[in-house]
Protein backbone atom coordinates (compact mmCIF):
# COMPACT_ATOMS: atom_id res chain seq x y z
CA UNK A 1 0.00 0.00 0.00
CA UNK A 2 1.62 3.28 -1.27
CA UNK A 3 2.10 6.02 1.85
CA UNK A 4 0.25 9.43 0.49
CA UNK A 5 1.24 12.75 0.45
CA UNK A 6 0.05 15.88 -1.14
CA UNK A 7 3.94 17.14 -2.46
CA UNK A 8 6.97 14.77 -2.21
CA UNK A 9 10.52 16.40 -2.80
CA UNK A 10 13.14 14.32 -4.01
CA UNK A 11 16.32 15.38 -3.05
CA UNK A 12 17.47 17.52 0.39
CA UNK A 13 20.36 19.62 -0.48
CA UNK A 14 19.67 23.17 -0.38
CA UNK A 15 17.41 23.75 -3.52
CA UNK A 16 15.16 21.19 -2.17
CA UNK A 17 15.34 22.19 1.41
CA UNK A 18 14.41 25.62 0.48
CA UNK A 19 11.30 24.62 -1.39
CA UNK A 20 10.31 22.67 0.83
CA UNK A 21 10.27 25.24 3.67
CA UNK A 22 8.55 27.74 1.28
CA UNK A 23 5.80 24.83 1.40
CA UNK A 24 5.95 24.66 5.01
CA UNK A 25 2.81 26.89 5.68
CA UNK A 26 1.24 25.66 2.58
CA UNK A 27 -1.41 23.46 3.96
CA UNK A 28 -0.14 20.49 1.96
CA UNK A 29 1.38 17.31 3.53
CA UNK A 30 5.15 17.59 2.26
CA UNK A 31 7.59 14.56 2.64
CA UNK A 32 11.52 15.64 1.62
CA UNK A 33 13.50 12.57 0.80
CA UNK A 34 17.09 13.00 1.60
CA UNK A 35 19.44 10.64 0.51
CA UNK A 36 22.34 11.09 3.16
CA UNK A 37 21.79 9.54 6.93
CA UNK A 38 20.14 11.95 9.74
CA UNK A 39 22.86 13.54 11.16
CA UNK A 40 25.65 12.44 9.04
CA UNK A 41 28.50 14.92 8.48
CA UNK A 42 29.12 17.01 5.70
CA UNK A 43 32.25 16.60 3.78
CA UNK A 44 31.84 19.31 1.11
CA UNK A 45 34.62 21.95 0.90
CA UNK A 46 33.14 24.00 -1.55
CA UNK A 47 31.61 27.57 -1.16
CA UNK A 48 28.42 28.94 -2.48
CA UNK A 49 28.07 32.60 -4.01
CA UNK A 50 25.02 33.90 -3.03
CA UNK A 51 23.22 36.49 -5.51
CA UNK A 52 21.71 39.56 -3.46
CA UNK A 53 18.29 37.96 -4.68
CA UNK A 54 18.89 34.80 -3.21
CA UNK A 55 20.13 36.23 0.06
CA UNK A 56 17.03 37.94 -0.42
CA UNK A 57 14.89 34.67 -0.91
CA UNK A 58 16.64 33.00 2.05
CA UNK A 59 15.56 36.04 4.30
CA UNK A 60 12.11 35.31 3.45
CA UNK A 61 12.66 31.92 4.21
CA UNK A 62 14.33 32.40 7.67
CA UNK A 63 17.70 31.44 7.68
CA UNK A 64 19.54 34.31 7.23
CA UNK A 65 20.05 34.55 10.30
CA UNK A 66 21.62 31.77 10.78
CA UNK A 67 24.45 32.89 7.74
CA UNK A 68 25.36 36.26 9.29
CA UNK A 69 29.25 35.32 8.87
CA UNK A 70 28.68 34.97 4.89
CA UNK A 71 31.17 36.90 3.60
CA UNK A 72 29.61 39.95 1.50
CA UNK A 73 31.24 40.97 -1.96
CA UNK A 74 31.14 44.30 -2.67
CA UNK A 75 32.98 44.70 -5.39
CA UNK A 76 33.80 41.87 -8.65
CA UNK A 77 36.81 42.97 -10.94
CA UNK A 78 36.43 40.55 -14.47
CA UNK A 79 39.43 40.90 -16.88
CA UNK A 80 41.05 38.32 -19.08
CA UNK A 81 44.74 37.17 -18.86
CA UNK A 82 47.81 38.42 -20.65
CA UNK A 83 45.05 40.84 -22.08
CA UNK A 84 43.58 44.45 -21.73
CA UNK A 85 39.81 45.21 -21.42
CA UNK A 86 38.48 44.86 -17.47
CA UNK A 87 35.15 45.92 -15.82
CA UNK A 88 34.93 46.51 -12.58
CA UNK A 89 31.21 45.63 -10.69
CA UNK A 90 30.10 46.99 -7.87
CA UNK A 91 27.55 47.24 -5.41
CA UNK A 92 27.36 51.06 -4.98
CA UNK A 93 26.46 51.54 -8.51
CA UNK A 94 24.06 48.44 -8.45
CA UNK A 95 21.97 50.16 -5.66
CA UNK A 96 22.28 47.39 -3.35
CA UNK A 97 24.10 47.03 -0.17
CA UNK A 98 26.08 43.79 -1.20
CA UNK A 99 26.32 41.84 -4.97
CA UNK A 100 26.05 38.85 -3.10
CA UNK A 101 27.62 36.69 -0.30
CA UNK A 102 30.07 34.00 0.22
CA UNK A 103 29.03 30.94 2.35
CA UNK A 104 30.19 27.46 2.82
CA UNK A 105 27.58 24.70 1.38
CA UNK A 106 28.10 22.98 4.54
CA UNK A 107 26.57 26.44 6.53
CA UNK A 108 24.07 26.83 4.13
CA UNK A 109 22.75 23.38 4.30
CA UNK A 110 22.79 23.16 8.11
CA UNK A 111 20.83 26.38 8.16
CA UNK A 112 18.23 24.89 6.13
CA UNK A 113 17.86 21.63 8.41
CA UNK A 114 17.47 23.37 11.10
CA UNK A 115 14.85 25.63 9.58
CA UNK A 116 12.56 22.20 8.64
CA UNK A 117 13.79 20.73 12.07
CA UNK A 118 11.14 23.82 13.33
CA UNK A 119 8.82 22.79 10.56
CA UNK A 120 5.91 20.44 9.72
CA UNK A 121 7.58 19.15 6.79
CA UNK A 122 8.85 15.33 7.40
CA UNK A 123 11.96 14.93 6.29
CA UNK A 124 13.11 11.08 5.37
CA UNK A 125 16.79 10.58 5.85
CA UNK A 126 19.02 8.13 4.41
CA UNK A 127 15.83 7.70 1.72
CA UNK A 128 16.24 7.77 -2.04
CA UNK A 129 13.72 7.63 -4.96
CA UNK A 130 14.57 4.74 -7.33
CA UNK A 131 11.54 4.90 -9.94
CA UNK A 132 9.06 7.02 -10.91
CA UNK A 133 5.53 6.75 -12.36
CA UNK A 134 3.40 9.52 -13.25
CA UNK A 135 -0.15 10.01 -14.97
CA UNK A 136 -3.02 12.52 -14.65
CA UNK A 137 -4.05 11.09 -11.35
CA UNK A 138 -0.89 11.12 -9.83
CA UNK A 139 2.66 9.96 -9.05
CA UNK A 140 4.12 7.05 -7.50
CA UNK A 141 7.55 6.68 -5.78
CA UNK A 142 9.57 3.87 -5.23
CA UNK A 143 11.77 4.40 -2.42
CA UNK A 144 15.01 2.60 -0.98
CA UNK A 145 15.29 3.40 2.70
CA UNK A 146 18.27 1.75 3.80
CA UNK A 147 17.26 -2.25 3.48
CA UNK A 148 13.78 -1.41 2.91
CA UNK A 149 11.66 -0.64 -0.27
CA UNK A 150 8.78 1.66 0.12
CA UNK A 151 6.13 3.06 -2.20
CA UNK A 152 4.76 6.80 -1.75
CA UNK A 153 2.00 8.15 -3.91
CA UNK A 154 1.71 12.10 -4.61
CA UNK A 155 0.04 14.20 -6.15
CA UNK A 156 3.08 16.41 -7.03
CA UNK A 157 6.55 15.12 -6.96
CA UNK A 158 9.60 17.58 -7.19
CA UNK A 159 12.60 16.09 -7.85
CA UNK A 160 15.67 18.72 -6.61
CA UNK A 161 18.97 16.72 -7.51
CA UNK A 162 20.27 14.24 -9.86
CA UNK A 163 16.90 12.41 -11.64
CA UNK A 164 19.11 11.26 -14.24
CA UNK A 165 18.72 7.48 -13.27
CA UNK A 166 14.89 8.30 -13.03
CA UNK A 167 14.59 8.76 -16.73
CA UNK A 168 11.86 11.80 -16.24
CA UNK A 169 12.72 13.78 -19.28
CA UNK A 170 15.13 14.43 -22.29
CA UNK A 171 18.19 15.59 -20.95
CA UNK A 172 20.84 17.44 -23.09
CA UNK A 173 24.52 17.32 -22.33
CA UNK A 174 27.92 19.09 -23.07
CA UNK A 175 31.23 17.93 -21.82
CA UNK A 176 33.09 20.71 -21.32
CA UNK A 177 36.41 19.21 -21.37
CA UNK A 178 37.04 20.60 -18.13
CA UNK A 179 37.25 20.71 -14.63
CA UNK A 180 37.36 22.52 -11.59
CA UNK A 181 39.77 22.94 -8.72
CA UNK A 182 38.36 23.96 -5.47
CA UNK A 183 40.22 25.22 -2.31
CA UNK A 184 41.08 28.25 0.53
CA UNK A 185 43.75 30.23 -0.16
CA UNK A 186 45.27 33.55 1.27
CA UNK A 187 47.11 36.26 0.26
CA UNK A 188 49.41 39.23 0.95
CA UNK A 189 46.73 41.73 0.48
CA UNK A 190 42.95 41.30 2.17
CA UNK A 191 39.95 40.77 0.26
CA UNK A 192 38.48 44.00 1.39
CA UNK A 193 35.23 42.46 0.02
CA UNK A 194 36.12 41.99 -3.61
CA UNK A 195 35.86 39.37 -5.88
CA UNK A 196 37.96 38.39 -8.78
CA UNK A 197 37.16 36.62 -12.16
CA UNK A 198 39.85 35.87 -14.43
CA UNK A 199 39.16 34.63 -17.82
CA UNK A 200 42.41 32.31 -19.20
CA UNK A 201 42.86 30.07 -22.29
CA UNK A 202 42.28 26.97 -20.04
CA UNK A 203 39.01 28.49 -18.48
CA UNK A 204 37.76 31.12 -15.20
CA UNK A 205 40.16 32.09 -12.75
CA UNK A 206 37.74 33.28 -9.85
CA UNK A 207 38.25 34.14 -6.27
CA UNK A 208 35.70 34.83 -3.91
CA UNK A 209 36.31 36.37 -0.44
CA UNK A 210 36.07 34.40 2.77
CA UNK A 211 36.44 34.78 6.23
CA UNK A 212 39.77 33.43 6.11
CA UNK A 213 40.96 34.86 2.87
CA UNK A 214 39.60 33.06 -0.43
CA UNK A 215 37.96 30.19 -1.83
CA UNK A 216 39.95 29.38 -5.15
CA UNK A 217 37.82 28.11 -8.63
CA UNK A 218 40.55 27.50 -10.70
CA UNK A 219 38.94 25.71 -14.22
CA UNK A 220 41.61 24.48 -16.14
CA UNK A 221 41.79 20.96 -18.48
CA UNK A 222 41.02 18.00 -16.16
CA UNK A 223 44.41 16.16 -16.26
CA UNK A 224 46.06 19.76 -15.25
CA UNK A 225 43.75 19.78 -12.58
CA UNK A 226 44.20 16.50 -10.82
CA UNK A 227 48.15 17.68 -11.40
CA UNK A 228 47.24 20.77 -9.58
CA UNK A 229 45.66 19.17 -6.81
CA UNK A 230 48.34 16.89 -6.20
CA UNK A 231 51.22 19.29 -5.58
CA UNK A 232 52.45 20.45 -2.62
CA UNK A 233 51.78 23.78 -0.96
CA UNK A 234 54.60 25.95 -1.85
CA UNK A 235 54.59 24.52 -5.83
CA UNK A 236 50.43 24.81 -5.81
CA UNK A 237 50.93 28.08 -4.35
CA UNK A 238 53.67 29.46 -7.41
CA UNK A 239 51.25 28.12 -9.92
CA UNK A 240 48.37 29.63 -9.09
CA UNK A 241 50.69 33.00 -8.79
CA UNK A 242 51.45 32.58 -11.84
CA UNK A 243 48.43 32.44 -13.56
CA UNK A 244 46.42 35.21 -11.55
CA UNK A 245 49.65 37.35 -11.62
CA UNK A 246 50.84 39.75 -8.55
CA UNK A 247 48.06 42.27 -8.04
CA UNK A 248 47.13 40.25 -4.39
CA UNK A 249 51.01 39.00 -3.98
CA UNK A 250 51.49 35.86 -3.31
CA UNK A 251 49.46 33.13 -2.14
CA UNK A 252 48.89 30.72 0.26
CA UNK A 253 47.03 27.38 0.99
CA UNK A 254 44.21 26.53 3.67
CA UNK A 255 43.03 22.94 3.84
CA UNK A 256 42.41 20.35 0.89
CA UNK A 257 42.09 20.75 -2.62
CA UNK A 258 38.80 19.23 -4.44
CA UNK A 259 38.15 18.07 -8.39
CA UNK A 260 34.78 18.04 -9.98
CA UNK A 261 34.18 17.46 -13.51
CA UNK A 262 32.48 20.16 -15.59
CA UNK A 263 29.46 19.18 -17.70
CA UNK A 264 26.54 21.33 -18.96
CA UNK A 265 23.14 19.18 -18.39
CA UNK A 266 19.73 20.56 -18.58
CA UNK A 267 16.30 18.82 -19.53
CA UNK A 268 14.92 20.50 -22.49
CA UNK A 269 11.19 20.20 -20.64
CA UNK A 270 11.42 20.67 -17.05
CA UNK A 271 7.78 19.57 -16.06
CA UNK A 272 6.27 16.33 -16.90
CA UNK A 273 2.79 14.85 -15.10
CA UNK A 274 2.19 15.17 -11.79
CA UNK A 275 6.52 15.85 -11.76
CA UNK A 276 8.81 19.03 -11.87
CA UNK A 277 12.13 19.17 -12.16
CA UNK A 278 14.23 21.95 -10.13
CA UNK A 279 17.81 22.78 -9.43
CA UNK A 280 19.98 20.44 -10.50
CA UNK A 281 17.93 17.96 -11.79
CA UNK A 282 16.79 20.74 -13.88
CA UNK A 283 20.21 22.09 -14.73
CA UNK A 284 23.51 21.66 -13.63
CA UNK A 285 25.50 24.84 -15.11
CA UNK A 286 29.43 25.72 -15.65
CA UNK A 287 30.36 27.33 -12.11
CA UNK A 288 31.59 30.58 -14.51
CA UNK A 289 30.26 34.06 -12.86
CA UNK A 290 28.55 31.42 -9.73
CA UNK A 291 25.00 31.64 -11.28
CA UNK A 292 23.74 27.73 -10.91
CA UNK A 293 22.70 27.56 -7.22
CA UNK A 294 20.95 30.79 -7.86
CA UNK A 295 18.87 29.67 -10.67
CA UNK A 296 18.31 26.54 -8.51
CA UNK A 297 16.63 28.94 -5.73
CA UNK A 298 14.82 30.84 -8.21
CA UNK A 299 13.11 27.80 -9.24
CA UNK A 300 11.95 26.41 -6.07
CA UNK A 301 11.25 29.99 -4.85
CA UNK A 302 8.66 30.45 -7.77
CA UNK A 303 7.41 27.06 -7.94
CA UNK A 304 6.77 27.34 -4.20
CA UNK A 305 4.88 30.97 -4.82
CA UNK A 306 2.76 28.83 -8.03
CA UNK A 307 2.00 26.27 -5.52
CA UNK A 308 0.79 28.49 -2.99
CA UNK A 309 -0.95 31.04 -4.84
CA UNK A 310 -3.25 27.81 -6.25
CA UNK A 311 -4.04 27.72 -2.34
CA UNK A 312 -5.97 24.23 -1.54
CA UNK A 313 -6.38 23.19 -5.42
CA UNK A 314 -4.32 20.27 -6.81
CA UNK A 315 -0.76 20.95 -6.36
CA UNK A 316 0.41 18.89 -9.64
CA UNK A 317 -1.98 20.20 -12.02
CA UNK A 318 -1.49 20.39 -15.88
CA UNK A 319 -2.63 23.40 -15.55
CA UNK A 320 -0.19 24.61 -12.23
CA UNK A 321 3.51 23.21 -14.09
CA UNK A 322 2.52 24.43 -17.58
CA UNK A 323 1.91 27.92 -15.75
CA UNK A 324 5.05 27.34 -13.68
CA UNK A 325 7.03 26.36 -16.71
CA UNK A 326 6.74 29.25 -18.99
CA UNK A 327 7.10 31.36 -16.27
CA UNK A 328 10.67 30.04 -15.97
CA UNK A 329 11.27 29.37 -19.23
CA UNK A 330 13.19 32.89 -20.51
CA UNK A 331 15.50 32.97 -16.71
CA UNK A 332 16.15 29.59 -17.51
CA UNK A 333 17.18 29.57 -20.99
CA UNK A 334 18.76 33.02 -20.19
CA UNK A 335 21.13 32.09 -17.82
CA UNK A 336 22.26 28.61 -19.84
CA UNK A 337 22.95 30.83 -22.45
CA UNK A 338 24.56 33.64 -20.76
CA UNK A 339 26.92 31.12 -18.68
CA UNK A 340 27.61 28.85 -21.64
CA UNK A 341 28.33 31.32 -24.11
CA UNK A 342 30.78 33.10 -21.62
CA UNK A 343 33.03 29.93 -21.11
CA UNK A 344 32.84 29.22 -25.37
CA UNK A 345 34.34 33.29 -25.99
CA UNK A 346 36.63 33.27 -23.17
CA UNK A 347 37.88 29.76 -23.01
CA UNK A 348 39.73 29.57 -26.44
CA UNK A 349 43.09 30.40 -26.64
CA UNK A 350 42.59 31.88 -30.00
CA UNK A 351 45.06 35.40 -30.73
CA UNK A 352 43.00 36.73 -32.73
CA UNK A 353 40.20 36.99 -30.04
CA UNK A 354 42.10 38.41 -27.32
CA UNK A 355 41.58 41.68 -28.94
CA UNK A 356 38.13 41.57 -29.89
CA UNK A 357 37.17 39.88 -25.65
CA UNK A 358 39.31 42.78 -24.68
CA UNK A 359 37.44 45.62 -26.31
CA UNK A 360 34.68 43.84 -25.38
CA UNK A 361 35.22 44.13 -21.26
CA UNK A 362 35.76 47.71 -22.03
CA UNK A 363 33.29 48.55 -23.98
CA UNK A 364 30.88 46.93 -21.19
CA UNK A 365 32.72 49.06 -18.36
CA UNK A 366 32.47 52.46 -20.37
CA UNK A 367 28.53 51.83 -20.69
CA UNK A 368 26.95 51.97 -17.57
CA UNK A 369 23.73 51.57 -18.75
CA UNK A 370 24.86 48.28 -20.21
CA UNK A 371 27.12 47.51 -17.32
CA UNK A 372 23.83 47.84 -14.80
CA UNK A 373 21.65 45.43 -16.81
CA UNK A 374 24.52 42.45 -16.82
CA UNK A 375 24.75 43.26 -12.59
CA UNK A 376 20.70 43.58 -12.71
CA UNK A 377 20.47 40.05 -14.30
CA UNK A 378 22.84 38.32 -12.22
CA UNK A 379 21.73 39.47 -9.21
CA UNK A 380 18.33 38.65 -10.02
CA UNK A 381 17.97 36.33 -12.56
CA UNK A 382 16.99 36.92 -16.51
CA UNK A 383 13.45 38.84 -14.84
CA UNK A 384 15.62 40.98 -12.76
Amino acid sequence: MAEPYDIIIAGGGPVGAALALGLRDSGHSVALLEARPRGAGLDDARTIALSWGSRLILERLGVWPALAQATAIQRITVSQQHGFGRVELSAREAGVPALGFVATYTALQRALTAALERSAVQVMAGCAARAVSGDRDGAMVSVDCGDVQRQFAARLLAVADGGANLNLTHIKTCDYRQAALVCDVATDEAHQNRAFERFTPEGPLALLPTARGWSLVWTTAPDRARELAGLDDAEFCGRLHAAFGATLGSFRAHGRRQVFPLVLKYATRSVAPRTVLIGNAAQTLHPVAGQGFNLGLRDAWELAHAIMEHGASDPGSSALLDAYFSQRRFDRTATILFTDSLIRLFSKDIPLFNPVRGGGLAALGGIPPAKNFLVRRMLFGARG
